[in-house]
């Protein structure tokens, strides 16, 4: 038996924009938003992407379906190479990736009813019948448990909750395989982004989907994610299986991170030590040598700040940019 290929993989990636500090101003500098990145995602998998506002979370899930076009670096789906692909191909290829946005109060046109919002891509993209159109809206509506007779209705007579339904929905409608979640709960309130996410799973076990989901909230990601990204600065600096993540994160910033996810029972939550950070993120424009992490990181050594620590596989699955890490946790902070 072999082993299943990777649906998605991203090798060095890197995005980087030119800016100015004004308008009138000439001078420019570059904002490293991604900075050489690597991973695989397998058919079937949810792999989480978390870290601090800015880190580049959302420009990776962009630029691997080509929103934005890389600087370097090569993104494959299904083994084909999308960052060369002249953009005649990529539309066509456009039909296995989707995106589902943060905020679903933007992202709905406000003029157009749900039936013509979820059934845009499949006009532009499929030749379907009127009556065909209508009955594929319906059963995305069924689909993402919203009644078909909401089809006439506008998006401000819908709730958050619902809203991100339909954005869901129209995501579904063009069957497609990989599907980049980015932040799509962290609008809503806390009581539905529960049903969101279970939506969000069920849809996986029936459909066979593939997910990219990008999140802040640690508890949720570990919810619904098979294997953890955790991004510092344009940098991926640990990814492993979700429960070992949690169990023995190795990186300084992954136990950081972890500490402050509130335990559900006061005594354990009483006992724990919050791992607090000193200073701010340093800018994407003008990154620290060597560890980015390293000017908050309570346990950097001299080799952090001259050296890039290279992204290695530490444990079976279990990668880490960190020169402490070793198998026998030699980047532990201690508690």
């Amino acid at each position: 038996m072999t082993e299943a290929s990777p649906l998605v993989r991203v090798v060095n990636l890197k995005k980087y924009f030119s800016a100015s500090p004004g308008l009138f101003s000439r001078r420019r500098y570059v904002v490293k938003a991604v900075d050489d990145i690597t991973f695989d995602i397998m058919p079937g998998e949810t792999l989480g992407l978390v870290g601090e506002s800015g880190c580049g979370k959302s420009t990776t899930g962009r630029t691997i379906l080509q929103l934005h076009r890389a600087t370097s670096g090569k993104v494959y789906f299904k083994d084909r190479e999308l960052t060369s692909m002249p953009n005649e191909e990529l539309r066509q290829l456009r039909t296995g990736m989707q995106m589902i946005f943060q905020d679903p109060y933007a992202s709905l046109n406000p003029r157009h009813p749900i039936s013509k919002i979820i059934a845009e891509p499949l006009v532009i993209h499929r030749a379907l019948s009127k009556h065909e159109l209508r009955d594929r809206v319906a059963e995305l509506l069924l689909l993402v448990g919203l009644d078909p007779a909401y089809m006439r209705r506008f998006p401000h007579e819908f709730s958050g909750g619902q809203r991100q339904r339909i954005m869901i929905a129209r995501a579904l409608s063009l069957h497609p395989e990989f599907i980049v979640c980015d932040e799509p709960i962290s609008a809503l309130d806390v009581s539905i982004q529960a049903q969101v996410v279970n939506l969000l799973q069920n849809l996986q076990e029936q459909l066979g989907l593939t997910y990219l989901f990008i999140a802040h909230d640690l508890s949720m990601v570990k919810h619904i994610s098979h294997r953890i990204a955790v991004m510092y600065l344009g940098r991926i600096v640990e990814l492993s299986a979700s429960k070992a993540l949690f169990e023995d994160p190795l990186h300084p910033y992954t136990q950081s991170l972890i500490s402050a996810v509130p335990i559900p029972n006061p005594r354990l939550e009483e006992k724990r030590v919050k791992i607090i950070l000193k200073g701010e993120p340093p800018s994407p424009a003008n990154p620290p040598t060597g560890c980015s992490f390293h000017p908050r990181c309570p346990l950097a050594a001299e080799i952090c700040s001259r050296a890039v620590p290279e992204f290695r596989q530490i444990f079976t699955g279990h990668y880490v940019a960190c020169h402490l890490a070793d198998s026998r946790g030699g980047s532990k902070i201690p508690s």
